[in-house]
């Protein structure tokens, strides 16, 4: 089964998951929600597995460049629709692959994801 990852294409750590995953022989599809969008069906199903303080970006600039009004109170709702609006602010990579969820980028991680 090949995997999928999400993310923008110029991002450093996206860079570095994917040269990560050429290198170890990984086939994967690359879903740029910059260009392609994401839709609400994926970032609920992240939300549910992975919980919204992990989906959410709040260290991005994207984030925090928002009015101090927007960043408060921050419900599941008002955040997804944020996160439709500008995707930038989900954090990346995310990887779906045998059945599973990775946010983030750890080479030992994705290793222990890929052995054998």
């Amino acid at each position: 089964m090949a995997a999928t990852i999400y993310g923008i294409k110029n991002c450093d750590t996206m860079k570095k998951a994917r040269s990560w995953l050429e290198d170890h022989g990984v086939a994967y599809e690359f879903h740029d929600y910059k260009s392609l969008g994401i839709d609400r069906a994926h970032l609920e199903t992240w939300i549910d597995q992975a919980g919204l303080d992990t989906v959410l970006n709040r260290a991005g600039t994207t984030f925090r460049k928002l009015p101090d009004a927007e960043r408060e109170d921050l419900s599941r709702e008002k955040a997804i629709a944020l996160m439709l609006d500008q995707p930038s602010m989900i954090k990346r990579p995310v990887l779906e692959t045998k059945g599973k969820l990775l946010i983030g980028f750890k080479p030992e991680i994705y290793a222990d994801m890929f052995k054998g």
